[in-house]
């Protein structure tokens, strides 16, 4: 069993800055898959960055693609998601998630073992 728990949501003006931290606990964390997904109610939970199990490998969505950077700590139990340029559309509630490794970086929700509880993030116009 692997715990996440997010943190560093909150609201933002457009064009500023956030952070979200994610810290596994429990079973090693370092050894799964990290993800960042999010959703606006009503909506499907959608991928946003994912990074593998060695933490040296990325990938992004196209809409966050030059804006967000996923790093891995030294650890591998915390992963962040820097949020840079904020849009009005990028305010969804942010989930962390955790799968297997043998899938390198995870971007589909079905692929994913573990979530956190999710942080709001709001931008505003």
């Amino acid at each position: 069993q692997v715990q996440l728990v997010e943190s560093g949501g909150g609201l933002v003006q457009a064009g500023g800055s956030l952070s979200l931290s994610c810290v596994a606990s429990g079973d090693t964390g370092s050894s799964y898959a990290m993800t960042w997904f999010r959703q606006v109610p009503g909506e499907a939970r959608n991928f946003v960055a994912a990074i593998s199990r060695s933490r040296r490998h990325t990938s992004y969505a196209d809409s966050v693609k030059d804006r967000f950077t996923i790093i891995g700590d030294n650890t591998g139990n915390t992963v962040v998601l820097q949020m840079n340029s904020l849009k009005p559309e990028d305010t969804a509630v942010y989930y962390c998630a955790a799968g297997p490794s043998n899938y390198g970086m995870i971007t589909r929700v079905d692929l994913i073992d573990y979530w956190g509880q999710g942080t709001q993030v709001t931008v505003s116009s």
